[in-house]
């Protein structure tokens, strides 16, 4: 592709210190791996990603439970501060129950945020109509408040059902990432054994409520296997990695190179 012809004459963007930036992603202070499609391992994205650490927070104090987590507040203020400065044309965090903090990283900078996957519920909810339910698939379904789904405008009187991941026994790889009780000194997953998990569960779960019209995965870990899960309940499926796409698109509008 030749170059774009509309960057002749270059200007300093005010306060910004890098350029050609994509999307700036939050990530937890945790050390565990994710496979390509998670949203900590940038090596499946075809745009930039810039990673910024949020100082002390992990799985369970970013606001699992109503009212809990107003003290990571700032961390996370600041690191979405510093993916701003350094140019990120807008900015994700990590976990989708950061949906807890959409509104207050939302008026803290001045570039588009995105806390949670969660944010495409409204919109699903528009695409199915209103006799079909939007079923969330989220890592543990009793850390999923009302507070978290009201923060990214989802009407808690609207259709929609919650399982988790992780509830009971299920999906005991995704457990050895995340689960800080749990995991290894070397966190470690399976992918086969992994995606055979989520898929049954998913398929459970579109058995027990058969008014489901489209998945919402919540967890960042789970986009690897959205395809297989899409293959087999053959349903629309939303994920972090559709969100960051369209978030993508939108900061960083594509050309378009064709004929008539």
């Amino acid at each position: 592709m030749q170059r774009d012809f509309g960057i002749n004459q270059i200007y300093a963007r005010p306060g910004k210190v890098g350029y050609g930036m994509g999307l700036g992603v939050m990530l937890l202070d945790e050390v565990y791996p994710g496979f390509p499609g998670d949203l900590r391992n940038a090596s499946a994205y075809p745009y930039p990603v810039q990673y910024e650490i949020i100082e002390g927070a992990n799985c369970y104090n970013i606001g699992w439970t109503t009212g809990a987590g107003e003290a990571i507040i700032p961390a996370i203020v600041k690191a979405a501060k510093k993916l701003e400065k350094l140019g990120c044309r807008g900015v994700l965090a990590e976990c989708g129950f950061f949906a807890y903090y959409q509104k207050d990283i939302a008026g803290a900078v001045d570039i588009p945020v995105f806390m949670s996957s969660l944010l495409q519920i409204p919109f699903i909810q528009q695409i199915i109509g209103p006799k079909k339910s939007v079923g969330i698939f989220c890592a543990t379904s009793g850390n999923l408040t009302p507070k978290h789904l009201e923060a990214v405008g989802v009407d808690m009187n609207s259709n929609f059902h919650i399982k988790g991941a992780m509830d009971g026994d299920g999906c005991p790889q995704f457990r050895s990432l995340w689960d800080a009780s749990t995991r290894p000194d070397i966190p470690t997953a399976n992918y086969e054994i992994a995606e055979r998990d989520i898929v049954n569960s998913v398929k459970d779960y579109v058995k027990e409520y058969p008014d489901i019209g489209a998945i919402m995965l919540e967890c960042t870990g789970f986009q690897p296997f959205a395809r297989a899960i899409q293959r087999e309940v053959d349903l629309p499926v939303f994920s972090w990695s559709t969100l960051m796409d369209y978030a993508y698109s939108v900061c960083c509008h594509r050309d378009f190179y064709g004929h008539v």
